[in-house]
């Protein structure tokens, strides 16, 4: 018994408890904070800086990932969902003014809720567990700029704000459209 439970606590700490994985945890628990500042402080300078924070732990969790080889498969799902998460919640609050915000908040939202469907039956299929792509990182760039900009230039003007939020949400649905082409030749060979 206890030679399985040091498996099980080993495993755990391989997996789990890694430097890049406690930094997307650190990701996760910004969150709040995104929501207290810019909803009940109005502050968008303060807001524009933890995000900015929330971007640099993810720059440098991916970078101690690859170099240190601590990449996990948790870490590949946590990862995004770290993200993923924060850039919803940003739109969300950026809803509240920019009303067009819902936009790339929906296909984000949809985006991101039919890739881990697919992602989940490529996995079980396949047992493979994907990174990012190109154009997922490309994504998620435009994604925070667009998100940044919205929050430093709050009188930014109105056609300028949906030319960003349009090529924000059109980039985001080229992206989903490669993911899935890519997760249903996955599951297609896969089999």
């Amino acid at each position: 018994m206890k030679e399985l439970f040091k498996k099980i606590f080993k495993k755990i700490q391989d997996e789990l408890l890694t430097v890049p994985n406690m930094l997307s945890i650190v990701r996760i628990l910004l969150i709040p904070l995104i929501v207290y500042l810019y909803c009940s402080r109005h502050d968008n300078l303060w807001t524009c800086v933890t995000v900015g924070v929330s971007v640099l732990t993810d720059i440098v969790d991916g970078f101690i990932a690859r170099h240190f080889d601590m990449i996990t498969d948790f870490g590949k799902f946590l990862d995004p969902l770290a993200d993923k998460a924060t850039q919803l919640t940003v739109m969300v609050c950026l809803v509240t003014e920019f009303k067009a915000m819902v936009l790339p908040f929906a296909v984000l939202a949809v985006k991101e809720i039919s890739a881990l469907i697919l992602r989940f039956k490529v996995y079980k299929e396949t047992e493979a567990v994907e990174s990012a792509k190109w154009h997922g990182k490309a994504s998620t760039g435009i994604v925070i700029a667009t998100i940044i900009l919205h929050l430093l230039w709050s009188g930014i003007p109105t056609s300028i704000s949906l030319c960003v939020i349009g090529f924000c949400t059109a980039f985001m649905l080229f992206s989903a459209t490669l993911y899935t082409a890519d997760g249903l030749k996955k599951l297609k060979d896969g089999k």
